[in-house]
């Protein structure tokens, strides 16, 4: 299931958001990630690929948040592995960060495998 229309909306306008995962002991870490929304999809994607602390702990502990002006929006991810989603996230990333110089580190064909779906908890 989708993440709420509003929180959508909020998501597509942030620059950067904070996601907040768990370590297999439970401390919990919050890390600054770029997000893109594409129809109905929240895309996330791990700039240092499976190496990335935040992506390895929300692939083994998928409840997550998304911390965002203000506001914590909870969600669970799923992996992306598709190829019309990872290549959907790569245009949109494309779209929203062209200025920035750190986005061709995130199209790298080893960094796209990392490409995770957030999705309303249930």
């Amino acid at each position: 299931m989708n993440l709420s229309a509003d929180d959508r909306a909020l998501l597509a306008g942030s620059e950067e958001v904070m996601i907040e995962t768990r370590s297999a002991d439970g401390a919990v870490h919050r890390t600054i990630i770029w997000v893109v929304v594409d129809g109905g999809d929240v895309l996330i994607r791990s700039v240092n690929g499976t190496a990335g602390r935040w992506y390895r702990e929300a692939v083994a502990h998928p409840e997550v948040a998304l911390h965002v002006a203000g506001r914590r929006i909870t969600g669970r991810v799923e992996a992306a592995t598709d190829s019309d989603t990872v290549e959907r996230c790569s245009a949109a990333l494309i779209t929203k960060y062209r200025a920035d110089p750190a986005l061709d580190t995130m199209l790298i064909p080893r960094i796209l495998p990392t490409t995770l779906r957030v999705v309303a908890t249930t």
